[in-house]
């Protein structure tokens, strides 16, 4: 098709898509190609600020690296997380709720007893975290698996930290026979998200300030059971109504209660004040296979 313009254009672009073999993959870059279009109509988008758009997200690839995810952060910022997760992850009242992955997880945490230090040396107070894993329904989740994951007081990931090691402030965990959990860790403090990049002056552009308020990320699964990825908020702290990545869901909140100097949860003597955090999490039953319609047969 030749002679294309601002009108015809669109139409021309879906026309060489009509024979996609992948439904799915038609049914997306279809609406992915109209709305584009529309996009560019709307704002009369001109050459340079379409070129300025791809520098843009030039950078933000260039940005990635094995410990830092740009994209991610650019999704998170844009609220395009937090709507992709509450499109995908709809549950029964009662359900702890998902809330946004983050970029800072990643594969292989060290794997802990209950009871130990997941902190393993990250600077902060020491906090002790204790819960109970259940279906909805109320029943136990022997051995459900907690990866809990967070940042130093200074608002750092250990793999943010070149030199380490050894993970920090991560780890993964079984509950017991009747689905409790305890641990230690630090106080969750909130912090920026690194806005050094091209997403952070994408922010600085649009007036908006990049921290997230103080909280625990979980990754939970069992068998039986949807994976949950959510946080746990700290109650009280700042940001928890302007989230840079709009994460926080209320009963999502929970509240580290402080205690003097003296003995801590697990029987040890702390010589300095110390935080416990209790919170349970509440799983979905992944949903029951179709019985088998036996074949008839005479």
């Amino acid at each position: 098709m030749r002679n294309l313009d601002e009108e015809t254009i669109t139409q021309a672009v879906l026309a060489r898509h009509a024979d996609m073999p992948n439904g799915r993959l038609k049914q997306i870059m279809t609406s992915l190609v109209q709305h584009l279009h529309a996009f560019a109509r709307e704002v009369q988008l001109t050459e340079e600020e379409w070129a300025a758009g791809i520098q843009f997200l030039t950078e933000v690839g260039h940005t990635c690296s094995g410990t830092r995810q740009e994209f991610i952060l650019l999704s998170d910022t844009l609220g395009l997380s937090t709507l992709v997760t509450a499109q995908n992850h709809k549950k029964p009242r009662g359900c702890t709720e998902s809330t946004v992955f983050g970029p800072f997880y990643v594969d292989g945490a060290p794997e802990y007893e209950l009871g130990a230090d997941v902190g393993n040396g990250m600077a902060g107070e020491p906090c002790y975290v204790s819960g109970r894993v259940r279906s909805i329904t109320g029943e136990a989740v022997p051995g459900a698996r907690l990866e809990v994951w967070q940042a130093d007081a200074e608002g750092f990931y250990d793999v943010q930290q070149a030199g380490l090691e050894e993970h920090r402030g991560r780890g993964a965990l079984r509950a017991d026979a009747d689905g409790g959990f305890h641990f230690k860790s630090i106080v969750a403090e909130c912090y920026p998200i690194p806005h050094d990049g091209p997403v952070g002056r994408m922010l600085d552009a649009l007036g908006r300030h990049p921290w997230r308020p103080a909280h625990l990320h979980f990754m939970i699964s069992a068998p039986g059971y949807q994976t949950l990825i959510t946080h746990v908020f700290r109650e009280g702290g700042e940001y928890l109504d302007s989230d840079a990545v709009f994460g926080v869901r209320s009963s999502l909140i929970g509240d580290w209660v402080r205690h003097d100097a003296g003995t801590a949860p697990d029987g040890t003597v702390s010589a300095t004040p110390f935080y416990t955090l209790d919170f349970d999490f509440i799983l979905n039953p992944t949903p029951a296979a179709p019985a088998a319609t036996p074949s008839n047969r005479r």
